[in-house]
């Protein structure tokens, strides 16, 4: 038997699995250690292991919140392996500090980040049960073939299934760098596969944050300050702990927060608490609107420059000028705000749907002094996350509630105070200038962008007085155009801000796009051509274009009231052209009756995990673009839930094709890239049709009649 010495954090890498057979597990963030371990017992701490019986469990590191990734990850271990799918379970992983790398959703790098990792792991798998049949056979392991979770020999016909080969595997090192397969000899990869996790959400097994329960638990709700910042000055809890089923009215740094023996009564005896709060942020959506423009009269921190944006304009034939403001945003997850907690003298469990089992680690271990090793992570299902459920609030909350009653506490967010006192997607206001030479080329272009920051929001250090994802979208215009300049000015506004789906490009390709639009249009160019022809630098975002506008069939015959509006944004490594068909409803808001999206997202893992998110990000940014705003009023959210934060229904939602594009290129993200385009699209369509441009979201109330400019839409 081989014997290798390893070091606790070998071993914790390596992986120990329980059950009788071969176990293998894998650092995400360098290539699998040569090691395998055959124990007894049961512990989730590694992604893969094959059983005696032959059966192959799977771990995924990431969090299920709708994306598809715990069947596209898991799919990159089995098409190496070599096992067919229906030879495979899948399981979450918990959260653990460092074993599995980054364990955070967010920024469409699920796939990107474990791509080749997880590729290697399966790989390294097959190579160690190719040896081991090698020698129960006595031949070459280059004579061997491994298929279907069996190694066969051809020439005889001799087989020997996984299970068969896992205690002899087991003994054997396990390659650093194993050979991958040939894109050509996929089985797996590339394919439909249904996803795992449907099967759960449909019979009612799937849980979710909600969902979870441990003896003893009570339940709880926060009540936080109507403005933001502001501190209670008095609490009057009496009413409340009168009611039925009240436990406790607990103060925590976030707020006020009731504890009950149900979700119910704590809702019921939040209703009765009496606070007043003292101080706070007291501004309105007009005056930031002001603020926000006096900010972009002057320059900015230069983003992007090249070439001479003030020399170009001033000796341009044609000069366009526009104003374009976006709005607070919230999240808006279907799945109300929740985290189970708790804690105890010595140990603390969680369980939680969140996007950062590793920030549930840290914040836990900050709040209750316990090492990261006395704390567990349990990661549900997700009813969204949308990047809101990457932030801490709401555990930081849990944790401090649980600590003060010493039981686990469920707490849950009401949607009222989720939407009035969350985190929100930045506002933003943009000056633009664009010139057009005699030709019709465009020559010049000029943004100044003032907006809140994300970053300095929470403390980071903005370079040069940049954030990058403020003018993510807008400084890397993808436009071949000789003279760009590109500005930003940060607005110091007490909002809490956090990263919204597809970030800084949810804003600035709704401003970009459409602005190249008005600019093809000064330029008595069609759209389409306009920014085909200003596409010779960005092959991949052309070629999406090109196969949008074909397969929308650009430029053909519509019903009599329609019209097309076309997009491109390339971010998070992807690359999306989308087509939008519109009319005017009978509220008068855009009625999209269609959309053509082409996506070159680098090679496929699943194509019908790539249409759904395509098809979920395009009606999430459609939500967003026809009603979306979070407005204040003295300090004040006014929206509260969605009958005044509305998203669209199943009635108004558009038909849409997803058109991939075949590529070998490396992964790109696919959970954000299908947002960004969408709302300029349906903006440009709106145009085409009634000659109205939208510079400002949401529809709702860039096209109300009494509406008046004004960022958040107020």
């Amino acid at each position: 038997m081989a014997v290798r010495t390893l070091s606790r954090r070998d071993l914790l890498k390596a992986g120990i699995v329980g059950g009788t057979g071969l176990v293998l597990g894998f650092d995400l963030r360098v290539p699998p250690r040569a090691s395998s371990t055959r124990v007894d017992g049961f512990q989730p701490n590694a992604f893969l292991r094959v059983g005696t019986d032959g059966a192959v469990t799977i771990w995924f590191p990431k969090t299920e919140m709708g994306q598809g990734i715990m069947t596209a990850l898991p799919m990159l271990v089995a098409e190496e392996l070599g096992v067919s799918w229906d030879q495979v379970s899948v399981a979450q992983a918990p959260g653990h500090p460092d074993r599995y790398g980054s364990q955070g959703s967010g920024g469409s790098r699920s796939i990107r980040t474990t791509y080749e990792p997880l590729r290697r792991a399966g790989a390294a798998a097959r190579a160690v049960l190719l040896a081991a049949a090698a020698q129960r056979m006595g031949v070459a392991v280059s004579a061997l073939r491994a298929e279907r979770g069996a190694v066969v020999h051809p020439p005889t016909g001799r087989r020997f299934g996984y299970g068969e080969l896992a205690d002899l595997a087991a003994t054997l090192p396990v390659p650093t760098d194993p050979p991958l397969k040939d894109p050509a000899e996929f089985t797996i990869l590339g394919r439909p596969v249904p996803r795992v996790d449907t099967p759960q959400k449909v019979d009612g097994s799937a849980m979710f944050g909600m969902d979870a329960r441990t003896p003893g638990m009570l339940y709880a709700t926060v009540v936080h300050p109507p403005r933001f910042g502001a501190a209670v000055d008095e609490i009057d809890a009496t009413p409340a702990q009168a009611l039925p089923g009240v436990h406790r009215v607990v103060s925590i740094r976030g707020g006020v927060a009731v504890v009950a023996r149900d979700t119910w009564s704590a809702f019921r005896g939040a209703r009765a608490l009496r606070v007043a709060w003292t101080g706070g942020y007291a501004g309105s959506s007009e005056g930031i609107r002001r603020e926000l423009a006096a900010l972009t009269a002057g320059p900015g921190n230069v983003a992007r420059s090249s070439g001479d944006a003030d020399a170009a304009l001033a000796g341009s034939a044609a000069r366009v000028e526009a104003v374009y403001e976006v709005p607070f945003l919230a999240h808006a997850t279907m799945e109300p705000m929740n985290c189970t907690a708790e804690v105890r003298r010595d140990r603390c469990t969680l369980w939680v749907p969140t996007q950062s089992p590793q920030g549930v680690i840290r914040t836990a271990a900050q709040i209750t002094g316990l090492a990261p090793a006395q704390i567990t992570v349990h990661p549900t299902f997700l009813g969204g996350g949308f990047g809101r459920r990457s932030n801490m609030d709401f555990v930081r909350e849990a944790l401090e509630i649980s600590a003060a009653v010493e039981a686990p506490v469920q707490l849950v967010w009401t949607r009222e105070e989720d939407t009035r006192g969350g985190s929100y997607r930045p506002c933003a206001y943009n000056r633009l200038a664009g010139g057009i030479d005699a030709q019709g080329r465009p020559i010049a272009w000029q943004a100044r962008i003032a907006g809140p920051s994300i970053q300095a929001s929470k403390g980071n250090r903005l370079r040069n007085g940049i954030d990058g994802s403020s003018v993510e979208g807008a400084a890397n215009l993808p436009y071949t155009i000789p003279n760009v300049r590109v500005e930003y000015r940060v607005a110091e506004i007490p909002v809490p801000l956090h990263w919204w789906r597809s970030v800084g490009a949810s804003q600035n390709i709704f401003v970009t796009e459409c602005f190249i639009d008005e600019l093809a249009h000064a330029a008595k160019q069609d759209p389409y051509t306009f920014r085909r022809d200003l596409l010779q630098e960005a092959p991949r975002l052309r070629a999406v274009l090109e196969l949008a506008a074909a397969r929308a069939g650009w430029g053909t015959p519509l019903p009599s009231g329609r019209a097309r509006g076309i997009a491109a944004a390339r971010g998070f490594g992807s690359y999306v052209a989308q087509v939008a068909e519109v009319a005017v409803g009978a509220d008068g808001l855009p009625r999209v009756h269609r959309v053509v999206c082409a996506v070159d997202c680098g090679v496929t893992v699943n194509p019908d995990t790539i249409a759904a998110q395509m098809e979920s990000g395009i009606v999430f940014g459609l939500s967003a673009a026809l009603y979306g705003a979070i407005t204040l009023e003295d300090g004040r959210v006014r929206e509260s839930n969605f009958n005044d934060y509305p998203v669209v229904r199943q009635d108004a939602a558009p038909r849409v094709e997803v058109h991939i594009v075949e590529s070998r290129e490396a992964p790109g993200g696919i959970g954000e890239p299908g947002t960004p385009p969408i709302a300029p699209a349906v903006a440009n369509a709106y145009f085409a049709l009634t000659g109205t441009r939208v510079r400002r979201l949401p529809f709702r109330v860039a096209l109300a009649a009494d509406a008046t400019p004004a960022v958040g839409g107020g």
